[in-house]
């Protein structure tokens, strides 16, 4: 065999591709986009109930059987109700600040753990980290942080919201990985020219970690939005519950939460679907701001050592 016709083999070898690499048929593209139609059809109908249910009228919500897919007639009385500066109005506020507030200051004591446990002949840096590993496996438990936020003052204080759930260990080791990777390089360059921890860490670490804190940040803001076990046990005063806390009081009760403001009170349904929408519009409204940021970041911190 000539040394032609080996060469000729291993080109055709090369350019062959493997089977899931091919080019798809016309009949494999047209499933496909009906297999994401249906997938995306499934995900969507129900927040379709749900923002038409928030804006049908009692006839409609009788006729459909509690549930509206189409609303032949529009009416936006239950959000006005609602924002009528009553509880859920304060309960938007309380979950609001709460989630500014707890997110802030989750990611800033998570950047600096992470970056203190990743940078190696740290103070304590091996107890700590054993210490953070360790409640992977043991959780503190219902009733001892019940015990220690009552021993620190923090009942019916908004703090117990945030304090005991600042830093999450599975956060901070994601973080502390992404940093570890971070070229060496780039540290020492940054010690030659005269460069502290505090202006290393953000001036070239945060910025080439955006990505990483994008998504710690949307974790953090995600699970304090979310949250109301904490609330209902350490906040005795409903005038202080979240948006949560105030959602699950009226579906699972049926408390009243709106006053007779209106001559005509719309439906309860309609009341429970328009809270539901502003419980998750925050979240849905964010997270593509939050998406683009973090495709940003993963390109800037794609730094070649």
């Amino acid at each position: 065999m000539s040394a032609q016709t080996i060469a000729a083999k291993f080109r055709v070898a090369g350019e062959a591709r493997p089977a899931w690499a091919g080019r798809p048929t016309l009949w494999g593209s047209g499933f496909r986009a009906i297999a994401v139609i249906l997938l995306c059809a499934i995900v969507l109908f129900p927040f379709l109930i749900v923002i038409s249910t928030s804006l049908a009228t009692q006839d409609q919500i009788n006729a459909n059987g509690g549930f509206v897919i189409f609303p032949t007639e529009i009416s936006f009385q239950a959000y006005e109700q609602i924002f009528n500066g009553g509880v859920v109005t304060r309960a938007l506020l309380v979950s609001a600040l709460v989630t500014i507030t707890g997110t802030a200051i989750s990611l800033l004591t998570t950047v600096l753990a992470a970056y203190g446990l990743s940078r190696t002949g740290s103070l304590f840096q091996k107890p700590l980290l054993t210490i953070v590993l360790l409640t992977f496996l043991f959780a503190p438990g219902i009733i001892p942080l019940y015990l220690m936020v009552k021993q620190m003052g923090l009942l019916n204080n908004y703090w117990a919201l945030i304090l005991p759930v600042a830093v999450n260990a599975f956060n901070l080791v994601i973080v502390r990985g992404f940093f570890m990777n971070i070229p060496k390089e780039l540290m020492e360059a940054a010690r030659i020219d005269g460069a502290g921890e505090w202006r290393t860490l953000f001036q070239i670490v945060a910025p080439l970690s955006k990505a990483v804190i994008a998504v710690v940040g949307l974790f953090y803001a995600v699970s304090y939005w979310n949250a109301f076990f904490s609330a209902m046990l350490y906040l005795n005063d409903s005038t202080m519950w979240p948006l949560q806390l105030v959602l699950r009081t009226y579906v699972l009760q049926s408390t009243p939460l709106v006053s007779d403001t209106l001559a005509t009170l719309p439906p309860a349904q309609s009341i429970q679907m328009a809270i539901v929408v502003i419980a998750v519009l925050p979240i849905v409204a964010v997270y593509p701001f939050l998406q683009r940021h973090m495709s940003k970041g993963v390109l800037t911190g794609a730094v070649k050592g």
